[in-house]
């Protein structure tokens, strides 16, 4: 059989299959169809592994591996959203007659092509040179989002929607996402609501929910959310989507839930069980939690979904049980992760934190309490996030029960409080790790009491025509408190009421020095694993 297009014989393929009949005929296959390597491998959690560390052209993968949680394509969706596939990539599922509806209805969103088992080699030819067809008709697009365009982009996505152009509800998909990452939000509900319009799919439903939380209408979100869930019980992303919204509002165990219900949904999903895991542990779901972590170490210790964080909070756990092997294999298996990354700030803080633990554990005292004063010095630095502040509480809640008195614990605990409690969601999680302290619990909510009411004095001036002196106190308590909250605020009342203010520039000035220095992302586990829930993964070079 002639070569499909001119670059097949440099392209590689990956065959992913469990039996070796199929995977020894799909080899044949793409050798006559003149592909010039190809791979095989036979089970998902190798798959992902190869897929991280290489780039392959082109991708055969079975839909069900018999004795296995996880599904080909809930593998394709895991390597979607965490931007382990390039563009360039073609993913093609192989399915039986039984799940042809599921994996059709995959196919008008991410999935590239796929085949109904048996099939022939002509078949597959006709998928693999659509698909590579695709690719090089949105050439232009996919440039622009590597060059990191993303309004020409979105423009040249809109102008194909518009012109009802080939692939133009792929690219309309596209063109969505790239207008909620450039905070055009009414746009891309408009476009959403226009793909819904022409043709009715999940993924354009859960992106009205998306724009609707990015604009910050959380009320209108989870109603969208609530009535695509009703229709739709087996669409795990929505699942997703309503636990950050949950979240949000601040009902841990209402998201908890439901990221349950998602986890129960793609069991096979590293991220959702992590999260699953994770928001366990905040919970005081102990047991469950334990349970979760041990299951995704057993299946993506070695991924780069892997999130060490894991290994902090089961360590954690085995402390409070006095499990010290657990607590030695934790430690382990993070120090076969930090020679990996040798230079991450964030896991030498997760060692730091471990080896404070086991500080306490074998009882020197003095070792623990030097390294847990040296994690509250690091506390003053920029780059010291909720996730550290969260890990930092829980070692002063410890060290208290046991009867070790650290005289700066009280101080502590307040300027965390006022730094980290921006939102009632951050303060829960704060107040999660304070294992019953209800000193700790109790100031930290004072914290996040005293920042709204800071924020709503702000907000008081500014409608008493005040605007100046309500940003002159948000930029006070912002440079005292370092809250993102606050100077955030402050940004937003002075761009509101710039033309009444006379030293609005220089007021800016200090605003944008705060915000360089202090306003980060939260950086915890939950909002780590939340990229682009429901949405297509936009692959810079960067990312790349």
């Amino acid at each position: 059989m002639r070569n499909l297009d001119d670059g097949i014989q440099q392209a590689s393929a990956l065959i992913i299959d469990a039996n070796a009949n199929s995977r020894s005929l799909m080899a044949a296959q793409l050798r006559d169809l003149g592909v010039g390597n190809v791979r095989q491998t036979t089970r998902l959690r190798d798959a992902r592994v190869i897929l991280e560390n290489k780039p392959y052209d082109i991708v055969l993968c079975d839909y069900h591996f018999e004795g296995s949680e996880q599904s080909g394509q809930q593998l394709l969706d895991e390597l979607r959203r965490e931007q382990l596939l390039p563009y360039s990539t073609v993913f093609v599922m192989v399915t039986g007659e039984a799940t042809y509806a599921v994996v059709a209805e995959a196919a008008e969103a991410a999935l590239d092509a796929y085949l109904i088992k048996p099939y022939t080699t002509a078949s597959l030819a006709e998928r693999l040179a659509s698909a590579r067809y695709r690719k090089r008709i949105l050439k232009d697009i996919f440039e622009a989002i590597e060059n990191e365009d993303f309004a020409k982009a979105a423009d040249l996505c809109m102008k194909r929607f518009e012109a009802r152009a080939p692939f133009w509800l792929y690219a309309a998909r596209i063109g969505a996402e790239l207008l909620l990452r450039l905070e055009r939000h009414a746009e891309a509900r408009k476009m959403y609501d226009a793909i819904i319009e022409a043709k009715t799919v999940p993924w354009a439903r859960l992106g009205v929910a998306r724009a609707e939380l990015a604009s910050g209408n959380l009320v209108a979100a989870r109603r969208t959310l609530e009535v695509l869930i009703g229709d739709m019980p087996d669409h795990a992303d929505s699942y997703d989507m309503m636990g950050r919204v949950q979240m949000e509002q601040g009902e841990v165990a209402a998201a908890l839930e439901t990221y349950r219900t998602a986890a129960r949904l793609t069991p096979g999903c590293i991220l959702r069980t992590q999260r699953c895991a994770t928001l366990a542990f905040y919970a005081g779901e102990r047991e469950e939690a334990v349970r979760l972590f041990e299951r995704t170490m057993a299946n993506g210790l070695k991924s780069k979904l892997f999130d060490p964080l894991g290994l902090v909070l089961l360590g954690l756990m085995r402390f409070d049980k006095k499990d010290s092997k657990g607590l030695a294999y934790a430690q382990d298996c993070l120090a076969q992760l930090g020679e990996r990354t040798e230079d991450s700030v964030r896991l030498q803080r997760f060692d730091q934190v471990l080896r404070i633990i086991k500080a306490l554990y074998g009882r020197q005292l003095a070792e623990a309490l030097a390294l847990t004063r040296d994690l509250s010095a690091q506390s003053e630095r920029p780059d010291f996030d909720l996730e550290a502040a969260t890990l930092l509480v829980a070692l002063l809640v410890r060290l208290h029960a046991q009867d070790i008195q650290l005289e700066e614990m009280d101080v502590t605990i307040t300027r965390l409080g006022l730094r980290y409690c921006v939102s009632k969601s951050s303060t829960e999680l704060m107040v999660a790790m304070t294992e019953r302290n209800e000193a700790a619990a109790s100031e930290l909510r004072d914290c996040h009491a005293r920042i709204f009411g800071v924020a709503e004095t702000a907000m008081r001036y500014s409608l008493r025509h005040e605007a100046r002196r309500g940003v002159a106190l948000l930029i006070e308590q912002g440079e005292q408190t370092r809250n993102a909250k606050l100077i955030d605020m402050a940004s937003l009342v002075l761009q509101r009421h710039a033309d009444k203010v006379a030293d609005a520039p220089d007021l800016a000035q200090r605003i944008d020095e705060l915000q360089a220095r202090w306003v980060r992302p939260l950086g915890t586990a939950l909002a780590r694993n939340q990229r682009a829930v429901g949405g297509l993964a936009l692959r810079t070079k960067a990312a790349a």
